[in-house]
């Protein structure tokens, strides 16, 4: 068995998964994400849940920014002590487990191709998570394009996270309506930039898809809602820690 771990910028929440069904093999624990979301108290928090079901084995581990080698070099969504550190050296010495990092989105997108709305699919398939932020996972015929951060291009002059996130709709109050614009205009930029031939739509939001899928624009692309909804990081996550092994 492996466990999985996704710390977001409101949550961290985790499972032990089973791989072979891509899903929970226990109803997940999660903890609020403490704030700040210093390294130290991150730690803190991951430990918690994985000690909530006394687990013993490889533990993968997702995180909100890019992660290259172990090292985290980007925070937009939590504190600026995790530029540079060697995250999963740490996690690995907090847990005294072995520990895999990636990036957040990445494991969600791993997650759907292996076992959601991507299994089986060619071409390009780009999984976006809307939630604090909004993260992304590029693929090419099954392959991860790793780190893409979408969620950063530029769009009206601001990140279009701070446009276009789920977080971004509750702070502005917006409709369902009203941020399906937002959702569209950012899909208009990444469909120019990537030509996807699927797109497929996670994060907490994917629970409510039925409320702003159908007031999206047509496009080229088949836009489609996760099957593993929010899910899929903790399972992507304990992917990526059986495939190293």
């Amino acid at each position: 068995m492996v466990f999985g771990v996704d710390i977001g910028g409101s949550g961290i929440k985790g499972a032990p998964v089973d791989l072979d069904r891509g899903t929970l093999a226990q109803p997940r624990h999660k903890v609020l994400t403490p704030h700040p979301a210093s390294p130290e108290a991150v730690v803190a928090a991951v430990r918690e849940v994985v000690q909530h079901f006394d687990f013993r084995g490889p533990v993968g581990l997702t995180f909100p920014g890019v992660v290259i080698g172990g090292h985290t070099r980007t925070a937009a969504n939590v504190d600026q002590g995790w530029i540079g550190l060697d995250a999963e050296g740490l996690f690995r010495e907090a847990l005294d487990l072995p520990a895999t990092l990636l990036n957040d989105a990445d494991a969600a997108g791993l997650a759907e191709v292996a076992h959601g709305a991507g299994k089986g699919r060619s071409g390009v398939v780009l999984t976006l998570t809307f939630g604090t932020g909004i993260g992304s996972a590029l693929f090419t015929d099954g392959v991860l394009v790793p780190n893409t951060e979408l969620g950063h291009l530029e769009l009206r002059g601001k990140d279009a996270e701070r446009r276009a996130s789920a977080a971004a709709r509750e702070k502005h109050d917006l409709s369902w309506a009203e941020w399906a614009v937002r959702v569209d205009e950012y899909l208009d930029l990444v469909e120019r930039l990537f030509s996807p031939q699927l797109v497929i739509i996670g994060g907490g939001v994917s629970r409510k898809h039925e409320r702003f899928l159908p007031l999206l624009a047509p496009r080229d692309a088949e836009v489609v809602p996760a099957v593993l909804r929010n899910d899929a990081g903790i399972v992507g996550a304990a992917m990526a820690a059986a495939r190293r092994g």
